[in-house]
């Protein structure tokens, strides 16, 4: 045995020698008398750990999610809101896919005469956002597709669109 200070290195084994006795049930735990004999350790131990989770914590998701949104509120703060969601969605992961259906009254978030979101909506589709309008609402409410906003898509009926998406395993957000 080499011994070092009260520290003993017999092999791959530790011991901690204290008046001059080992401590045997610390023979299987090195880590401890690592701990014991350099206190400081553990302290740089979890400030390193710390930075780590932080860093992690900061950086992007880059995983694709696939997300359907089903909006169907006519509530300016509804659809505030969802673009709000979608913004967010793409500062944590990037890489999402993402498509908005709006039906009933939510398609008034569609509508160029009447939607507060023409500009955020552009925003989001230059960033491969799709907001979809349900042909069949339209038809219900006389709404023709030129009065969408240009970025807008149709699909024939939302509520299969949605079901479509579910199906191909896209996560389902109900919205207002």
């Amino acid at each position: 045995m080499l011994k070092r200070g009260g520290l003993h290195v017999a092999g791959r084994l530790l011991f901690f020698q204290k008046n001059g006795q080992f401590n045997r049930h610390l023979q299987h735990k090195p880590f401890i008398i690592v701990i014991m004999k350099f206190p400081h350790f553990l302290l740089i131990i979890l400030v390193v750990a710390g930075f780590s989770l932080q860093a992690q914590n900061n950086m992007p998701d880059n995983t694709p999610y696939k997300i359907v949104f089903q909006l169907t509120s006519a509530d300016t703060a509804v659809q505030r809101a969802v673009i709000k969601q979608i913004n967010n969605v793409l500062a944590a992961a990037p890489k999402s896919k993402i498509e908005v259906v709006c039906h009933n009254a939510g398609i008034s978030m569609l509508v160029t005469e009447k939607t507060y979101q023409a500009d955020k909506i552009k925003a989001l589709t230059g960033r491969g956002v799709v907001f979809a309008a349900c042909e069949n609402t339209m038809r219900d409410r006389n709404i023709k597709r030129e009065a969408l906003v240009p970025e807008a898509t149709t699909v024939p009926s939302g509520i299969v669109e949605i079901v479509k998406k579910q199906r191909k395993k896209w996560a389902y957000i109900k919205a207002g």
